[in-house]
């Protein structure tokens, strides 16, 4: 009997067996040559798996198509993602700042099992030159390598998708590094209403005051949040199979308190 005593534990739908199931469901497709070097096929490949076998936990198409048309009329020279899982998003999304242009998409996953699934697909796809997928916890990686990055060009986008209680966290550290005060960054965040990230959306929407409240009353730890920063954010809503069949995706960008680090 195999012990798996270093993996994490499954959840109810994922980190099962599913995800490492789809890689074997693609590899066997007939049309594999097909797919090689072609994002859109590999995308469509993963929705097949997803409505005819397991369901996974991507953005899907809807929110797929939302945020590519964001990143079309942004044209991000670098894109950040943090929680990468199977590398649907990376590819559909990393496509898209190629398409516009951009230098490159790095997808953080913290998982290195879900990071080799999304590197094998990411490589089928024919993105390996612009997408790149890392193996870490997001606020070491980007705490390591955001110099390096910025060498790239700006970081213009940044998708948060992964454990919601961490989402106030991640963008601490955006904060904390100066990612939000050059340029004019956009972070997007899923599941924000289902099963949605309560703590996140009461920062993004509160005034320099109350967050120097919020400061107050939470464990930072060593993070530095910028309470100065004033930010817009909408969201918008989509169906999902999931949950309560409600979720939206969250758009924030800077609207003022920026000292202009650009």
């Amino acid at each position: 009997m195999v012990t798996k005593s270093h993996a994490p534990p499954k959840r109810g739908i994922a980190l099962d067996g599913r995800e490492v199931d789809l890689l074997h469901y693609i590899y066997s497709r007939p049309d594999l040559k097909a797919l090689r070097g072609s994002p859109s096929k590999v995308i469509s490949a993963i929705n097949d798996y997803h409505k005819q076998f397991n369901r996974l936990m991507t953005i899907g198409p809807l929110k797929g198509a939302f945020i590519k048309d964001l990143i079309t009329a942004r044209k991000p020279a670098v894109m950040i993602e943090l929680g990468g899982y199977v590398g649907y998003s990376a590819i559909l999304l990393g496509d898209a700042v190629r398409a516009a242009g951009g230098v490159q998409y790095l997808s953080i996953e913290l998982n290195p099992e879900m990071a080799a699934v999304a590197n094998q697909l990411v490589d089928l796809a024919g993105l390996r030159e612009h997408v790149r997928v890392l193996v870490g916890a997001g606020n070491e990686v980007l705490g390591e390598r955001m110099r390096e990055w910025r060498e790239l060009g700006a970081v213009d986008m940044v998708f948060i998708d992964h454990e919601k209680e961490e989402y106030l966290a991640d963008l601490w550290l955006l904060e904390e590094l100066g990612v939000m005060e050059t340029g004019n960054p956009v972070v997007v965040t899923d599941n924000v209403i289902y099963p949605g990230a309560p703590e996140y959306m009461e920062w993004v929407q509160a005034s320099p005051e109350q967050k120097r409240e919020i400061v107050k009353r939470s464990d930072v730890g060593s993070l530095m949040p910028n309470t100065e920063l004033v930010y817009e954010t909408t969201v918008t809503g989509f169906a999902t199979d999931f949950g309560s069949g409600k979720d939206g995706v969250a758009v924030t960008k800077v609207v003022g308190g920026q000292r202009m680090l650009n």
